[in-house]
């Protein structure tokens, strides 16, 4: 069985009468610098201060998601965490959060699945289930995170269906992706389906169940996340107008509340894009006349 780094430094006898530190490290596959090392941070002052990392970087990139990695770190800085950009690079990664620039390889495929053209530069979106699009953000709870996975009408911002989980695995937006074919069922399937190069949305599953129902698909240019303003924008309401103002302490309670939150802003939030109707009465023709 594999073991860790603090396991193989235990193993270590400095006096040992035959074998020298240095010996014993190669055997043990142990960097000699790591015996040395003392964390500045216990184990649960780590984990403590990566997670108030996480929070901060979250609020800040809703707040400014063009910021990359190098400026990120700065701000750290300025707030008083003494970070640098490695550290930054990899808890973004871990949150799925790319600065909106372009630039290479913002969206990661899984290897050897297809990837589709994007199919919706300078095309007019003219009425409902014109074009659906999903995907996945991060959520904050007391003690970690999880990811929140939505499937939006573009024409008419309508979210038709999420999901949430703990891990990026494609079943909980195939899962998503599932109700939203079940919700608009009285409308009929999109005629366009849109997403980034996710792994989850690359997958062969996933792909598969859009071709079954004749969806064309479309997927982002690589580092152009503003190809999917439309669920950008929703991400920025959510955070704002729940997340960040709730604080949620377990996953059962972000569940709770973005129930709650999805059924406020289909029913009840007013959308200045659509003349201040709601999603609701766009999506299900129940508008009033302009």
């Amino acid at each position: 069985m594999a073991r860790s780094v603090e396991q193989k430094r235990a193993l270590i006898e400095p006096a040992h009468p035959h074998l020298s530190v240095r010996r014993q490290c190669q055997l043990l596959d142990l960097q000699r610098s790591t015996l040395y090392y003392q964390p500045v941070y216990g184990a649960g002052e780590e984990e403590a201060l990566n997670l108030a990392l996480l929070r901060r970087l979250d609020e800040q990139y809703t707040a400014t998601p063009f910021y990359g990695v190098r400026r990120m770190t700065a701000w750290l800085r300025t707030q008083g965490y003494p970070v640098n950009p490695k550290r930054v690079r990899r808890l973004l990664r871990q949150m799925g959060l790319e600065a909106i620039y372009p630039g290479p390889r913002t969206s990661a495929a899984a290897a050897g699945q297809r990837i589709y053209p994007y199919l919706l530069r300078g095309v007019p979106i003219t009425h409902v289930n014109h074009v659906w699009s999903t995907d996945i953000t991060y959520v904050r709870v007391r003690r970690g995170f999880c990811y929140l996975v939505a499937v939006i009408d573009w024409f008419s911002r309508y979210v038709l269906a999420w999901e949430v989980d703990t891990c990026l695995e494609v079943g909980f937006c195939l899962t998503a992706l599932e109700r939203a074919l079940a919700a608009g069922t009285n409308s009929g399937p999109p005629a366009i389906f849109n997403s980034d190069q996710g792994a989850q949305f690359t997958s062969a599953a996933f792909t598969a169940r859009l071709q079954a129902q004749d969806i064309a698909i479309s997927m982002d240019g690589r580092g152009r996340a503003l190809d999917n303003i439309f669920v950008e924008r929703l991400w920025r309401s959510v955070k704002q107008e729940a997340v960040y103002i709730h604080d949620y302490q377990t996953v059962a309670e972000a569940r709770s509340s973005l129930d709650r939150y999805f059924v406020f802003y289909n029913q009840e939030r007013l959308h200045q894009a659509l003349d201040y109707q709601t999603p609701a009465a766009v999506y299900w023709g129940t508008a009033r006349a302009a």
